[in-house]
């Protein structure tokens, strides 16, 4: 056995580099099943950022099905989601640069059914008696805030539309039921998000394809509905949190049943269309997947005894589950294993891959294990995280020195921390870094109460949950408590510039698209989350002092801490203004202050240099304030006042 090397916390050479994180690595989602052929997206940092539709057939080969030139996305809410449809061997696909909806036939070429007309489309579903697709329709053709719709889309060669639904803020989820006679959807209206309070609706469908009389199944003002769906036999299934958990329900068109009450999440936050955590096996039984503690179980349900039968799998995060007879296939990671499509037999439990997100050419002995861990914050609360101790098989650091921390601060805020084998947080462990990605009070994952607790405290419970989760590891001696960074991007970011403005836990830190003005967000953002702060903060303006109270920009006097900022010039969910405006404000200060700009980036990055860029950028960045030396020679940053 190799002698361990001696050196310094951060200056351990890893294999895991950004090259090979980007060059090796693709993003796998939104799976479908068409047959015995399975789709499924990739994006793909090394072509631009581009996601292209891929398929394995039932001959094992595995093929692009989207020619280069396009890109499969829409952006419907600007995040997009549900971007394409297979059906009978057709695919139908929202192309990124026009925004319209284009059909590939087999072998044939991909050709636009919309027009170039400002209208963006998404959440399909194939109404196969009227030869037409339902979709969610965002009309961007107007002057103000645009319009959505549910719209039916011909597929007869005349490119027509029809308005089915109208006259709500936003919907999603348009479903046919089986023998074409119904159309269920959800929709919700300002300021309430869908994971707040949605409705779901059902009607019935003409010869013609025109809606009759409308009846609301579920939902309202305190409960949040997720992916409808129908049964062969007319069966509407659904997910609804009104017991406090985001569970499965079924209605018979005449009342709504709680099938299996758990303390465990069977929904998500609905930031993205497309998103699936159950399929129909037969009209006894479901597949599911579910949440507990923050980790992702797989499950048989019957639907008639309510009895829950965990699947054993080596995955601890399952999604976009698609479900055809006995053969499941699901999005699945685990803390050793990257994301991958996985088939499984449901009748006898064994499961292939189809494809990988990333192929480990290196030793996982490189790899740091996750720990999740609980911790207490204010308000007598208990907050949560997943721990990654430093791993490199190769070094170990001096006598009594600790190591540099870099809490991860989640997006969303309504998102999650995963145990998901993650190359981009090990990049940072097999160097030396200890890490702590926070479910802060606000994430999912843990029941509606929990979600709710950041309602009116955003900028303040994430920011205590945070700060707290430092100091807990540093009073435990398993991290140098005056080497504390964090990091987030877009609400993420939010959180890192208020914990790195109103707190003096972090010594420094990297806001990656991150908020610095609210009431700028609130003024100059997109329909979807236009609203979303009158719940996180109040309304605007009747709170505008909230506003200000909780915006970094406005307290820049109490920052005194290093700051990178990373920034896409095309984002127009947090625009480039925020970031470059509170680094005038730092200048000014004679604070250490660097600023990357990403020309022809948007709300993330998705160009494999881009992503490179951000991660070694960041860590150049901490390597200089924290005073250690890379293994690697990396590009320099530009840091104004060090």
């Amino acid at each position: 056995m190799t002698q361990r090397q001696i050196q310094a916390y951060g200056s351990w050479k890893s294999p895991i580099s950004s090259d090979l994180i980007i060059a090796g690595t693709v993003g796998i989602g939104q799976l479908a099943l068409d047959g015995e052929t399975v789709y499924w997206l990739e994006m793909r940092p090394t072509e631009g950022g581009r996601y292209a539709i891929a398929r394995r057939r039932p001959d094992g080969k595995t093929e692009d099905v989207t020619p280069p030139e396009f890109n499969v996305r829409t952006r419907v809410h600007e995040y997009g989601g549900g971007a394409y449809l297979v059906a009978e061997e057709t695919v139908y696909f929202v192309n990124f640069s026009d925004q319209r909806l284009y059909r590939q036939s087999p072998g044939g070429d991909p050709e636009a059914i919309t027009p170039d007309d400002g209208r963006r489309y998404a959440d399909f579903d194939h109404d196969r008696p009227r030869q037409r697709l339902i979709a969610v329709r965002e009309d961007h053709s107007s002057a103000g805030e645009p319009v959505n719709t549910i719209a039916a889309i011909s597929l007869d060669g005349r490119s027509s539309t029809q308005v089915l639904v109208a006259g709500d803020d936003f919907y999603s989820s348009p479903r046919v039921s089986p023998d074409g006679s119904q159309l269920c959807w959800l929709s919700w209206n300002h300021p309430d998000m869908p994971w707040d309070a949605t409705e779901l609706w059902v009607a019935s469908l003409d010869a013609d394809g025109n809606l009759g009389d409308s009846q609301r199944v579920a939902g309202g003002h305190d409960e949040s509905i997720f992916q409808p769906q129908w049964s062969e036999d007319g069966q509407l299934y659904f997910v609804g949190d009104r017991s406090g958990w985001w569970n499965l329900y079924t209605w018979d068109g005449q009342q709504v049943r709680a099938i299996c009450p758990q303390t465990a999440e069977f929904g998500l936050p609905h930031w993205v269309f497309g998103m699936s955590t159950y399929g129909l096996i037969s009209p006894e039984a479901i597949a599911c997947s579910y949440s507990r503690e923050g980790l992702s179980h797989l499950g048989r349900l019957n639907v008639k005894t309510g009895d829950l039968q965990e699947i054993q799998t080596p995955y601890t995060s399952i999604a976009s589950l698609q479900v055809q007879g006995n053969r499941a296939v699901f999005i699945g990671g685990s803390a050793s294993e990257p994301t991958a499509v996985v088939q499984l037999d449901l009748d006898t439990g064994t499961y292939k891959i189809l494809r990988q997100s990333t192929t480990l050419d290196f030793d996982r002995a490189y790899l740091s294990t996750p720990k999740p861990i609980a911790f207490p914050t204010t308000e007598s609360a208990t907050a949560y995280g997943i721990f990654y101790p430093p791993q490199n098989p190769d070094y170990e650091a001096p006598e009594g020195e600790l190591p540099p921390l870099l809490v991860k601060s989640h997006g969303g805020p309504t998102a999650s921390a995963s145990s998901t084998l993650s190359l981009g947080i090990q990049y940072w462990t097999s160097r030396g870094f200890a890490v702590l990605d926070v479910n802060y009070r606000g994430s999912t994952g843990y029941g509606r109460d929990y979600r709710l607790q950041l309602h009116g405290h955003w900028g303040i419970y994430d920011v205590d949950d945070c700060a707290n989760g430092a100091k807990y590891l540093a009073d435990r001696g398993l991290v140098d408590g005056d080497r504390l960074a964090i990091s987030g991007g877009s609400a993420g970011g939010y959180t890192t510039l208020c914990a790195l403005t109103f707190r003096d836990t972090f010594k420094a830190g990297a806001s990656h698209y991150g908020v610095s003005d609210l009431e700028a967000l609130a003024k100059d953002t997109h329909k979807f989350e236009s609203r979303y702060l009158d719940k996180l903060i109040g309304p605007y303006p009747d709170r505008r002092d909230l506003y200000e109270q909780r915006s970094p920009i406005h307290h820049c006097d109490r920052l005194s801490c290093p700051v990178i900022f990373f920034q896409g010039l095309e984002d127009k969910i947090v625009p480039p203004n925020q970031a470059e405006t509170m680094l005038e404000v730092l200048r000014g200060k004679g604070l250490p202050v660097a600023y990357v700009a990403f020309e022809g980036e948007q709300h993330g990055f998705r160009r494999g240099e881009n992503i490179k860029r951000a991660l070694d950028g960041e860590f150049y960045f901490y390597a200089r304030v924290f005073g250690f030396d890379p293994a690697d020679a990396i590009e320099p940053v530009a840091i104004e006042n060090l």
